[in-house]
């Protein structure tokens, strides 16, 4: 992530808080952009089960493979059982083998003591796997080089290697740090045979800074095509049937999801099958002060309501630094309201960091 954000080399840290606490809303002026979900009432967390790992290795956007095990990438640093110096590249990738109570990283692709070399550089928020391949956006790396393009790389060996598409969004594109829309192990579940993805739209791109107005492009592109751009459709909106829209130009899109208080220079987006509901998250406000906003959808396109929009941890003992969160879809229990977050930032949060936690519905009381 951000160079200069990075602190001083922790030791390995697992953090057990007694304290089980809601996401109260948090001290911010700002409005959410959309109602409040008429499903989701409160989001809980369960700090007790907080666990920190890989200290200065930030980022973690996660895929559920079609081995059963979940991957992930990271920037600027080690990974797992490493930090800031020790096995330190730009861009690693790690296997998460295990249930969400007893898992652990291995460092596939770069990183301290890793499988295989990593052989380039750059920073991942999004990475999928489809019919046993692996995808990931990649940048070229922090601060306002995110913003030249993103490339999309594959790996059909599981990490081991990858190799690059023979094209990238550009600037002119004015997109930033693309995420796919997460589902179930190796693509399951899919609402169709698309792949969903996400980016923010660049209006500032003198810095890694939430994007104000905040605006999220949706594209999608057939499984079989994804290293097409010529496949690649954006949506434009809707028709007068509330049927999403769809053309071949970027030119021509319409933003999925909007926030006049702006959206983060990231998002993650997964699929909730025992909620039935699409989640979205990104920042707002401001970066890297842990101002989190959660959005659940019946479809990729929306309409969007607010699951929870204020400060991440507010009543925790926990930095107020995070800027990027994500959803475990292989530790989501059947029902859709027990699940595992995953989430990152600077300063004592850049780190690899997940946290158990529980969806309230309408009418029924929280965990205590």
């Amino acid at each position: 992530m951000v160079e200069g954000a990075k602190y001083r080399i922790v030791a390995l840290i697992f953090l057990f808080l007694p304290l089980i606490t809601a996401c109260d809303p948090a001290p911010v002026t700002a409005l959410p952009p959309y109602p409040h979900s008429t499903l989701i009432n409160n989001v809980i967390l369960n700090w007790s089960t907080h666990v920190r790992l890989a200290p200065g290795s930030d980022n973690w956007p996660v895929t559920w493979a079609d081995d059963n095990h979940q991957y992930t990438s990271w920037g600027d640093g080690g990974g797992f059982g490493g930090s800031n110096f020790f096995g330190r590249v730009s861009l690693g990738v790690a296997r998460i083998e295990g249930s969400a109570d007893a898992y652990r990283g291995i460092n596939v692709w770069g990183g301290k003591d890793a499988e295989h070399d990593s052989q380039f550089g750059g920073k991942s928020y999004g990475i999928i796997s489809v019919d046993g391949a692996l995808y990931q956006w990649v940048s070229p790396g922090s601060n306002e080089q995110a913003y030249t393009e993103s490339r999309l790389y594959v790996s059909r060996d599981h990490a081991a290697t990858w190799e690059p598409a023979d094209w990238a969004f550009g600037r002119m594109d004015g997109i930033v740090n693309p995420t796919f829309c997460q589902y179930g192990k190796d693509y399951q579940g899919s609402r169709d045979d698309y792949v969903y993805i996400y980016a923010n739209q660049v209006k500032d791109s003198s810095e890694l800074a939430v994007q104000r107005p905040g605006e999220v492009l949706l594209m999608r592109v057939h499984r079989a095509s994804l290293l097409d751009r010529a496949k690649y459709e954006y949506y434009t909106g809707l028709d007068k049937n509330q049927q999403p829209l769809w053309s071949k130009s970027i030119s021509e899109h319409s933003p999925v999801f909007k926030d006049e208080n702006g959206v983060g220079w990231n998002l993650s987006v997964s699929y909730n099958a025992g909620l039935q509901r699409y989640l979205l998250m990104t920042e707002h406000t401001q970066s890297f002060k842990a101002n989190m906003g959660i959005f659940d959808a019946l479809e990729p396109w929306g309409p969007w309501s607010t699951v929870y929009y204020g400060r991440f941890g507010e009543n925790a003992d926990i930095e107020k630094s995070t800027f990027f969160y994500n959803f475990s879809n292989k530790w989501l229990s059947h029902d859709g309201l027990q699940f595992v977050m995953l989430f990152t930032g600077v300063g004592r949060n850049d780190a690899w960091n997940s946290v158990s936690g529980e969806f309230v519905l309408e009418n029924r009381p929280a965990f205590q």
